[in-house]
């Protein structure tokens, strides 16, 4: 499956957190992300990702294990998305260690998300400030086949559209990015 998916800024977030809150409950969790790389980068050069993902919310905290391939539509950015579960995410990190990757970088996203349908989609809107980087963002994806992402991707507009938010609004920019170069600068 593709994770047709677009960002964007939000340039009045308490407004869209209220127009969110009243499509679906929100939950708050906090996103500890470390990315992998082989030493010599090739992950990156070939778009691909590595991530640990460890998510603490009010409930449970849980860890994911995902691989994205090289984007498939490069007006949006969106990837092939393969997830799962895992069980011990300090085994996880050896592991991809012991496998020769090492972590390109690491950083924490404070995240509210909503799951809702629209458009006949299950849609996952999810509300994210990054403490190293300046504003507050708006990801809104839908899973997709390959052959209707174009579709996929313009109901993920018209409900960004119905929440304020333009064509103008949308970023590409890689949280990974932004934080690399905040820490660099």
């Amino acid at each position: 499956m593709i994770e047709a998916e677009l960002k964007a800024c939000v340039h009045a977030p308490e407004e869209t957190l209220r127009q969110l809150d009243e499509r679906a409950d929100g939950r708050a969790e906090v996103y500890q992300d470390t990315y992998y790389d082989t030493p010599d980068g090739a992950l990156e050069a070939r778009d691909e990702e590595l991530r640990v993902r460890t998510v603490h919310g009010a409930e449970d905290t849980r860890t994911v294990l995902t691989y994205k391939g090289a984007r498939v539509d490069e007006e949006s950015g969106s990837k092939p998305e393969h997830e799962t579960r895992v069980e011990d995410a300090e085994a996880v990190h050896a592991m991809l260690r012991g496998l020769g990757y090492v972590p390109a970088i690491a950083f924490e996203k404070r995240c509210r998300n909503y799951d809702f349908e629209a458009h006949g989609r299950r849609m996952l809107a999810t509300l994210v400030r990054v403490p190293e980087v300046d504003g507050t963002f708006l990801e809104l994806e839908t899973l997709a086949e390959e052959k209707d992402v174009t579709a996929a991707l313009n109901d993920v507009r018209a409900v960004l559209a119905d929440l304020g938010i333009g064509d103008e609004d949308l970023t590409r920019e890689l949280y990974t990015d932004a934080v690399r170069a905040r820490r660099t600068a």
